[in-house]
């Protein structure tokens, strides 16, 4: 077997191994960060289960961290509070980004994680399976729920050979984003094998799984072996290793071979993550901001390499530069050896360890500005500008446009590349980390005002829908409810939130859809890629949206729509999207039969009929019958 079938084998507890079919799977580990873990784990309270039954449950604190008002402060509290009492490791904001932090101190080879953000298979680096997911699945498996997925394919993806200097595991992701698009991962679980995997540090592994993530992937993953041994060791945490490795004859739905040695510098161009050229053929454009962090490149090696490129250097003067350690372990690192002081004295401008601007939690740039960033994604007005042209790069590549001024190649500015020597032991300070009380029933769980109580909702499709919106291919979930400093403040206050669901698409569409008692929008082709956060179905069914009907759907946000009782249709014949206009009424009155029968639904738009369909199970039918994921639960449990 693969990897991944090693490890899916060991945590089946219904369906088959085959693509295509559903399989539940025993989640060993969870984690939440702070933007969706507050829903979460109201949601979870709502269960009323005493103790999570996982062994090991991390609540992190690294989005949220712009306290400019009570908000984020009272929701920090409510997580403490909430994890104390129920058994879950408190990680409070500056301990660090949660897959950064996570792979350092709690990722185990061959262990399942689950985890409400979207970049949670950052663990593949170290031989996890791991799967971003919504906050609301998250809970589930909190409480002893398996995960349920479709059964992915699995591509071998075969890496050759050494990446040559100033080349870097950004530049391979990039290379693989750039061959397979961003809905080229869609079903689809990627291993890396081949030689060229010895070669690549857990650091520079990490990367690669985190930033898979765009590809669409189910998740992805390396194998565990001696190069997972080394950084564990190095983090103290030597007993967590386990060698998992594919057997010589492991059988592969498809491969994918990339010769590291021919890759050069690459980077993504504005707004989508695959939009990927050669960093020597856009060469010379002027930069306005360059940032490095985020979880994609904000380890230890990656802020080394900035110290060396940056000793006794000055930024341009023309940059803003700013520089964000992923985790406490790395800024204090840093600051022991001695490497923070070149960084600073370069220039830059030091940022706390945590998501910040990849979020849009500052550091916004200016109009129309060109920004080069280490992050994991550059959809437009993820930034908090919607002007700016922001492009995605390594931080080799970010250094050079730092120090230069432009968008240049680090192999014609930067000389050498400089050796990076790491520690034989990591600082292992774990005191940050707050553990569960013991009994948790003397624990009070604090609720500020702007928490407000869950909304339950039922199935209550029972006329027409009316289309409130019509949008095209590869809508994110930063189209459909933004992030930034304005609005992740009421990620736990639905009413609040949901009034900017859509802003930036059409500012009257919040207004628009709470006024139509049934709701439907209509979207092309990848419909909801991008974050995990289960918002971006949550406000719409708050604003009495009940359908989605699109060419395809991005698998968590899929997933999200079944979850909060939305039906996610697609057209069997995608041309017909062409048919339906924005205010038209279509009929679904026989919707709750429909399902239950497995029919298709036939709609009449443009003078046509038009078949729509979908691919569900019959516990997701059932979920939605429920009218969520939450009721069915409690269905099922009396």
């Amino acid at each position: 077997m693969n990897v991944a079938k090693k490890i899916i084998s060991k945590h089946l507890i219904s369906g088959s191994i085959e693509a295509g079919r559903e399989i539940a799977l025993k989640i060993d580990q969870t984690l939440t960060q702070d933007a969706t873990g507050t829903m979460a784990y109201l949601q979870y309270e709502a269960m009323g289960v005493p103790r999570v039954k996982t062994e090991l449950s991390v609540s992190y604190v690294d989005h949220n961290t712009l306290q400019s008002g009570f908000e984020n402060a009272d929701d920090h509290k409510f997580l403490q509070t909430i994890s104390a009492k129920y058994g879950i490791i408190f990680s409070p904001a500056g301990n660090g980004i949660c897959h950064q932090v996570h792979l350092e101190r709690f990722g185990v080879p061959g262990k399942t994680l689950i985890g409400s953000d979207s970049h949670t298979p950052t663990g593949g680096g170290i031989g996890m399976l791991a799967f971003g997911a919504g906050g609301l699945d998250v809970a589930c498996a909190m409480v002893g729920q398996p995960f349920y997925i479709t059964m992915p394919k699995i591509i071998k993806v075969r890496l050759v050979g050494k990446l040559r200097d100033w080349v870097s595991a950004k530049d391979i992701i990039l290379e693989l984003l750039r061959i397979e698009t961003v809905k080229g991962g869609r079903g689809k679980i990627y291993e890396f094998c081949g030689e060229g995997v010895k070669n690549l540090s857990v650091p520079e592994r990490a990367t690669i799984t985190n930033m898979a993530t765009e590809l669409g992937a189910t998740t992805s993953l390396f194998p565990s072996d001696e190069i997972t041994r080394d950084f564990l060791n190095r983090q103290g945490r030597a007993q967590a290793w386990t060698e998992i490795t594919p057997d010589e004859d492991a059988a592969y739905d498809g491969e994918i071979t990339i010769d590291l040695p021919s890759l050069e510098p690459l980077i993504a161009m504005p707004h989508m993550p695959d939009k990927v050229v050669k960093v020597k053929d856009v060469k010379g454009i002027k930069v306005d901001q360059v940032a490095i962090g985020s979880c994609t490149n904000s380890s230890f090696s990656d802020m080394m390499l900035a110290a060396e490129v940056l000793k006794n250097k000055k930024i341009n003067k023309n940059v803003s530069f700013v520089v964000s350690p992923g985790s406490k372990q790395v800024l204090a690192m840093l600051s022991k050896s001695g490497a923070l002081f070149n960084i600073i004295e370069s220039g830059a401008r030091i940022l706390e360890s945590a998501c910040g601007p990849c979020i849009g939690m500052g550091q916004a740039p200016k109009s129309k500005a060109v920004s080069l960033r280490t992050f994991n994604r550059n959809f437009e007005g993820r930034s908090g500008t919607k002007d700016a042209q922001v492009y995605l790069c390594s931080p080799e590549v970010a250094l050079a446009a730092a120090l230069t001024g432009e968008i240049a190649d680090p192999r014609d500015v930067l000389g050498g590349k400089p050796t990076i020597q790491m520690p034989e032991n990591f600082l292992a300070d774990d005191d940050q980390f707050q553990q569960p009380a013991a009994d948790g029933s003397k624990v009070e769980v604090i609720k500020g005002p702007n928490i407000v109580s869950l909304k339950q909702f039922s199935f209550d499709l029972k006329t027409d829908a009316t289309v409130a919106l019509k949008v095209g291919d590869n809508i994110s979930t930063d189209h459909i409810l933004p992030a930034g400093a304005k609005i992740l403040p009421f990620r736990s206050n639905l009413p609040k939130i949901s009034q900017f669901t859509y802003a930036a698409v059409d500012p009257d569409f919040a207004s628009r859809a709470k006024d139509i008692k049934d709701a439907i929008i209509v979207g092309g082709e990848n419909y909801g890629q991008g974050s995990s956060r289960e918002h971006a179905a949550l406000a719409p069914r708050f604003l009495n949206v009940k359908i989605v009907l699109a060419k395809s759907f991005a698998r968590i946000h899929l997933a999200n729509l079944i979850n909060f009782g939305i039906i996610p249709l697609t057209f069997d014949d995608p041309n017909d999207y062409d048919l339906i206009n924005l205010g038209d009424n279509l009929d679904f009155a026989d919707a709750a039969s429909i399902l239950k029968e497995g029919k298709d639904f036939i709609i009449e738009a443009g003078g046509k009929y038009i078949k729509t369909k979908y691919d569900l199970t019959r516990r997701q039918k059932d979920i939605l019958l429920a009218g969520g994921l939450l009721n069915w639960i409690k269905q099922n449990a009396d």
